[in-house]
């Protein structure tokens, strides 16, 4: 069941900040109010940082009675685990006692710049590698919508913490799927940003340029708006594109569009079956955009094995690096262990063939974007997991679940390119299901002129879980 929001928007606090209707701190305390009350059931945070939280609202509360004025000035928001807070771990979902960072990261840096208040971290699953948000290190993370689901992974926590309306909007970070996974399961606006939009500094890159932060919030204006405010290059950044403006995509005509609609999936091993649910999202969606005015076609897009030939190792190989950093390894989960371990084996020459490999892929799928602007896609092939759908399994049985139900989303990645996951509607058990608009190089200003599009006819935003 869900109910009607009533939730506030990014911009909507902005806003009734800027004019002196509420305070920073009366927001931020209720903000870290919510957070304590649904921890013991929601568990959407690793590290809540109430007393710097309500610090800099204190110090946002008297600027703006000074007239001073930034983007995200007081608002609270939330950031994702391994994204790093001074002051605070970054806990990998992992088990262990991490050091406490003594400085930010570039992004919550810029965050900070426009103003944003940072609540707290926000549970990931360990080394962020499944799209189901739970773990010895810190329990189980529920979806709003149903709490025997998972909000989806790697960026459940965050998903969840804005599904659930504790804070407006949140970033998370996308290395197969880890911001669309969680938008599509919890009803959300996610957009995996060209490779290098957002800073991913103090790493020069992170699983050798699969990751990448982004934002997710309800509204296609609010997700365009935090991307906006944390886009930017650190001078080691490894990959730094040419900036650009999203925000102002919101509500431009981005003229009559190509859309091709590609249901076949990626090989991942086997051959997944998409669920009904989500079947009938995509074509529901592929007819909004008919409605609008632009042109669909259907596609059997040629992924190739090749494609997933470049992910495995850049991805195993990342888990090593991070197996690297928790204070004691033997707490791992074996089946993160024994990735690490291939991983290892495989930095070398299947590491660089794999970098190697990108450029041919990239032209690849450029030549789709010759007679297409846009790629529509399903976000995953079912509605969201059972909380406890890995708890248990094999390594080779976890992989067997998690590509059943999330083979879509890891090609943009190898890619570096951008796609916006959008929600594509509720099952008749009440269950979030999504699809996902994917461009070529550094189309994010397309792909979020069309979302907007399609947002003002669905209304998807209108529709919020029960309260918690």
């Amino acid at each position: 069941m869900h109910a009607l929001s009533t939730m506030p928007t990014l911009t909507d606090l902005a806003g009734d900040l800027a004019a002196g209707r509420v305070t920073s701190v009366a927001l931020t305390t209720a903000v870290l109010d919510r957070v304590d009350a649904t921890q013991p059931t929601l568990n959407a945070f690793r590290t809540v940082l109430r007393d710097a939280a309500l610090r800099d609202a204190t110090e946002a509360d008297r600027r703006l009675s000074a007239g001073h004025r930034s983007p995200l000035l007081g608002v609270p928001v939330a950031v994702k685990d391994d994204v790093d807070v001074a002051g605070a771990p970054s806990s990998l979902g992992a088990r262990g006692q991490f050091p406490h960072k003594s400085v930010d990261s570039e992004v919550v840096r810029r965050l900070r710049a426009a103003g944003a208040v940072i609540v707290g971290k926000t549970n990931g699953p360990e080394f962020f590698q499944w799209p189901v948000t739970s773990g010895p290190g810190f329990g189980v993370t529920r979806n709003p919508w149903s709490p025997d689901h998972t909000p989806g992974g790697s960026s459940g926590g965050a998903a969840a913490a804005v599904a659930a309306g504790i804070v407006p909007a949140a970033l998370g970070s996308d290395g197969a799927g880890s911001i669309r996974i969680p938008a599509a399961w919890t009803n959300l606006v996610g957009i995996k940003p060209q490779r290098g939009r957002i800073s991913i500094w103090p790493e020069r890159e992170l699983f050798y340029g699969l990751t990448v932060i982004g934002p997710l919030a309800r509204t296609v204006a609010d997700a365009a708006l935090l991307l906006d405010i944390a886009a930017g290059s650190h001078l080691d950044d490894r990959d730094q594109p040419p900036a650009i403006e999203v925000s102002n995509a919101v509500g431009r005509d981005p003229g009559k569009l190509r859309v091709v609609v590609a249901e076949n999936p990626p090989f991942v091993g086997s051959w997944p079956s998409i669920h009904p649910a989500v079947h009938d999202g995509l074509e529901n969606v592929a007819q909004t955009i008919r409605e609008i005015g632009h042109q669909t076609s259907n596609l059997h897009l040629h992924y190739g094995i090749p494609v997933g030939l470049s992910f495995l190792p850049r991805s195993l190989a990342g888990l090593d690096d991070l197996r690297n950093r928790v204070p004691d390894p033997s707490l791992l989960d074996p089946r993160t262990a024994a990735n690490a371990r291939v991983g290892r084996l495989l930095k070398y020459g299947p590491l660089h063939a794999a970098r190697a490999m990108e450029p041919l892929l990239r032209r690849q799928f450029a030549r789709v974007f010759r007679t297409a602007d846009v790629i529509l896609a399903p976000t995953t092939a079912t509605p969201p997991l059972l909380t406890d759908a890995l708890d248990g399994a094999s390594a080779t049985r976890t992989n067997d679940i998690i590509t059943g139900a999330c083979p879509y989303t890891y090609p943009w990645n190898v890619l570096g390119w951008p796609s916006v996951a959008i929600p594509a509607g509720i099952t008749q058990d009440g269950l979030p299901v999504g699809v996902q608009l994917m461009g070529p190089e550094n189309s994010e200003p397309l792909l979020v002129s069309l979302a907007a599009q399609l947002e003002e006819r669905l209304r998807w935003h209108e529709n919020a879980p029960l309260p918690w």
